[in-house]
């Protein structure tokens, strides 16, 4: 395995750590504060100016849809291995560095799967505008009747109807909904429950202000409201057409498997990023800070904190790359093991470091006056997103014992 950076990622690379140096890290108290005139302005949701300011100089250094692999965009020749040290910068402001790359979720999910399994009018319709930072959208799988850890239990119902599908059910959890940019939705819902148990399901792409879906509200995550909204949807015979199917019916099981594998994997890169961040904010405060006559970084207990995050980090980003490498040489499915592994293990290893970093901090850890509250609450949640722990953990047994268990 070689985890070397081409030359061109290490060119890329080299461009934006001057872009996160330069813009990205002195936009963050505008772009709080700008968050907080529109919340009270009653627009909430809306993209703060500086973040399309920034989209525009991204764009402008080639620092744009990076995420897509290079059998999807020739035009920057990166691998999923190239891609990891980008990814995983970005995260040190994952409000602001995802979007302004156009390389956030859940976007870069759908833009793979419209790429991969769309007509050629459903990526002019939809795609195109995704790739030109021009619209956003949003996946609507998770349900808040069923646990939907595992995606055979979906329950919202996809009927044909003539040259129509007519699609009834409940949706929560689907980031990106509440922006006002979401464009449209793509909802797994079942086309044939008489089907075995992974060939029930479809995807079908569902405009915003088709009638029936309404957003009943934003749902937050330990008190936090993300800029583009968790939003909690009902579907009330809502009406498509047979042509919005994505795939082929029944499909749906699949492309959400083959959603979440790059998609995983983007999350667990920018995990490492956050707890990068983490422990360069807690170097920095436990050299200011003196405690019962000492700097804390004097202290024994915080040496120890801030040796065990640099090697649990280091740990962790070399998974991290081994399943990017996996990907780039046998595909995401071949891959299936280490990326269920990194998916627990960043995860974890990211909350441990911020907050350890939080309590160094003190009272300021667990204010708004750093990064650290925010990146806790996202990356607690992360171990829920894409499937949660347990889910992984099992996947990963599995495929350990499946060489010494005959097939049933």
């Amino acid at each position: 395995m070689d985890f070397q950076h081409s030359p061109r990622a290490e060119q890329y690379l080299e461009t934006l750590r001057g872009f996160m140096t330069d813009a990205v890290l002195p936009a963050e108290p505008v772009y709080a504060q700008q968050r907080q005139d529109l919340a009270a302005a009653g627009r909430p949701h809306e993209l703060p100016t500086v973040v399309e300011e920034l989209k525009i100089r991204a764009r402008d250094a080639g620092l744009w849809n990076l995420f897509l692999p290079d059998s999807t965009d020739p035009a920057h020749g990166l691998t999923v291995l190239d891609y990891a040290p980008l990814a995983e910068l970005s995260g040190w402001s994952p409000e602001i560095a995802p979007e302004a790359l156009n390389c956030s979720a859940p976007d870069t999910g759908n833009m793979e799967i419209l790429h991969m399994f769309g007509t050629p009018e459903q990526k002019e319709q939809w795609l195109d505008p995704l790739l030109a930072g021009e619209i956003r959208s949003a996946f609507s799988m998770t349900e808040p009747e069923v646990a939907s850890s595992d995606a055979r239990n979906i329950a919202t119902s996809i009927v044909r109807d003539g040259d129509d599908y007519v699609i009834n059910g409940r949706k929560w959890w689907s980031t990106g909904a509440n922006d006002p940019r979401c464009r449209v939705l793509v909802v797994m819902g079942k086309t044939d429950p008489e089907a075995d148990v992974h060939h029930q399901q479809s995807m079908v792409l569902v405009p915003i202000d088709t009638p029936g879906v309404e957003i009943v509200r934003s749902v937050p995550v330990f008190g936090y409201h993300d800029q583009h909204g968790h939003a909690e949807i009902t579907f009330t015979d809502v009406r498509v057409p047979v042509t919005n199917l994505l795939g082929a019916q029944g499909s749906g099981f699949a492309i959400a498997q083959a959603r979440l594998g790059p998609g995983r994997i983007h999350h667990c890169m920018r995990a490492i990023g956050m707890a990068e961040r983490a422990l360069d904010l807690m170097c920095r405060r436990s050299i200011e800070r003196v405690a019962f006559g000492k700097p804390l970084a004097r202290q024994g207990v915080v040496q120890e904190w801030i040796a065990e995050s640099r090697i649990a980090i280091e740990q962790a980003r070399l998974l991290t790359l081994k399943a990017a490498w996996m990907i780039d040489t046998v595909g995401a499915k071949g891959a299936r093991k280490e990326i269920a592994a990194i998916k627990v293990v960043a995860p974890r290893m990211a909350l441990e470091v911020v907050d350890r970093a939080i309590q160094v901090h003190g009272g300021a850890g667990v204010s708004d006056d750093t990064p650290l509250a925010m990146m806790w609450a996202g990356l607690r949640s992360l171990r829920l997103a894409d499937g949660p722990d347990e889910v992984h953990l099992r996947d990963v047994a599995r495929l350990e014992l499946r060489p010494l268990v005959a097939p049933r």
